[in-house]
């Protein structure tokens, strides 16, 4: 069952159970996944797959980190607070992420196999950490991380 699936069912279970709130998510989710589904189609009817719901549900929940920050910078604590309830329920779609630690662990490892020595490796090991990663860790830290490690070198 993909994640999309999983979504359709949730939909019908927040009406049932009048959770007007969560189904707003849940609707809005599916929407932007069913856009993806049609700008992916070529020629023939193809479904989502499990990695490209992900890639939508990570963009709506960068989105809604987004719109915390603006809200909170605003006084908007109120806006604010309806995000993060947003957010929670779309990261109960996302797989788990990976912690600092792990991602620290991961760019060394990376660091090491390509033997890089400066920033100017930032590109190569970016391109790397981004394709084993995606979707298992956010990549404004691995980013950050990288650029910090590179930094010592």
């Amino acid at each position: 069952m993909t994640i999309l699936d999983t979504i359709k069912q949730d939909i019908v279970t927040a009406m049932k159970e009048k959770q007007s709130e969560r189904l707003l998510v849940l609707r809005s989710l599916k929407t932007r996944l069913t856009e993806k589904e049609i700008s992916l189609r070529e020629g023939g009817k193809r479904e989502l797959t499990n990695e490209e719901c992900i890639e939508v549900l990570m963009k709506a929940a960068k989105q809604r980190k987004e719109s915390i920050t603006q809200f909170r910078e605003g006084g908007r604590e109120d806006l604010a607070q309806i995000e993060e309830a947003e957010l929670g329920i779309i990261e109960a779609y996302l797989p788990k992420m990976m912690t600092s630690e792990e991602i620290d662990i991961a760019v060394t490892e990376v660091l090491s196999e390509t033997g890089a020595s400066g920033m100017s490796d930032m590109g190569r090991v970016m391109g790397i950490m981004t394709s084993r990663y995606k979707g298992k860790a956010d990549a404004g830290l691995i980013s950050q991380i990288v650029k910090q490690k590179l930094a010592a070198l």
